[in-house]
């Protein structure tokens, strides 16, 4: 009974470290892991879209356009997407920044507001990280500002 319960510690132990050092072993595995696809490649492909993008680096790319952005409600007479980066505007991204339209939505349902007012709460919580005020000084008692 102490063997098995020695030898589970073990490997709840070997777990644990390879869980814990993942991003330095994860560089030396990627090479094994490059030749053994071609094996792995059929097996793979019956495997759901949501597992497979967990077991790969494969991330598929989403290009939302500035016309569905603005149909989905990520548009304001205060922040037109339709008449600054429409067609024709000489706007060369696809869209807006994924990760910001998706903290706009979050802070549009919990907060229950507009997308305004989401926009200017996004806007003072990145000035608030950066230790900047939502006036624009600067939170730090020693910093300058003024001569």
């Amino acid at each position: 009974m102490l063997f098995h319960i020695s030898a589970l510690t073990v490997v709840g132990l070997v777990v644990f470290l390879i869980y814990y050092f993942r991003a330095r072993l994860l560089p030396l595995v990627r090479p094994v892991l490059a030749r053994l696809e071609p094996l792995a490649r059929p097996v793979l492909r019956h495997l759901p879209a949501p597992l497979l993008e967990r077991l790969t680096d494969y991330t598929p790319l989403r290009t939302f356009s500035f016309a569905d952005q603005a149909a989905a409600g990520m548009s304001s007479s205060a922040f037109d997407l339709e008449a600054n980066n429409g067609e024709g505007s000489g706007e060369g991204r696809m869209g807006l920044d994924d990760a910001g339209v998706d903290e706009v939505r979050r802070i549009m349902a919990v907060e229950r507001c507009t997308f305004d007012q989401a926009r200017l709460i996004r806007h003072n919580r990145i000035l608030a990280k950066n230790g900047i005020a939502p006036d624009g000084t600067p939170l730090d008692r020693k910093a300058v500002t003024r001569l």
